[in-house]
């Protein structure tokens, strides 16, 4: 207890930097378990991964990664026929930030799409890269 009392201030600031951590680790865009942009070019090239795009259509028109599927996040369970058939295939998910993403990796998750992830800080993070961006 002498140590604690002694050394309150020192504990306390690694109370708040951790917290800082975490904080840091849970608000990036996809951040839960989330893959960047040279990860997911990875997948898509050597292990058939499949890239969908869950914005709204519009979204998807005005600019989205070159190859991906646009499926948005609210129709993504009754356009579940338009998903790989094998559920083994890295299922990369896309959106502006990232955020919808990696709420649609969990759905696909619960689908049987074990290795459904969101790429990183979405579209965003995928043009600061440097990759391929179309519209349609």
């Amino acid at each position: 207890m002498k140590f604690i009392i002694d050394n309150l201030a020192l504990i306390a600031i690694a109370v708040v930097s951790g917290g800082m951590l975490l904080w840091s680790s849970f608000s990036r865009g996809g951040g839960s378990g989330g893959v960047p942009a040279a990860e997911a070019v990875r997948l898509i090239n050597r292990e058939k991964g499949v890239m969908i795009d869950v914005c709204e259509a519009s979204e998807h028109a005005a600019g989205h990664c070159v190859g991906a599927r646009n499926i948005p996040l609210g129709e993504l369970e009754q356009r579940a026929s338009e998903l790989p058939k094998n559920k083994q295939l890295p299922v990369l998910l896309m959106c502006q930030s990232g955020a919808r993403a990696a709420r649609a990796a969990g759905k696909l998750r619960k689908l049987g799409y074990e290795r459904a992830v969101p790429v990183s800080g979405g579209l965003r993070a995928w043009r600061e890269a440097g990759l391929p961006v179309e519209k349609s």
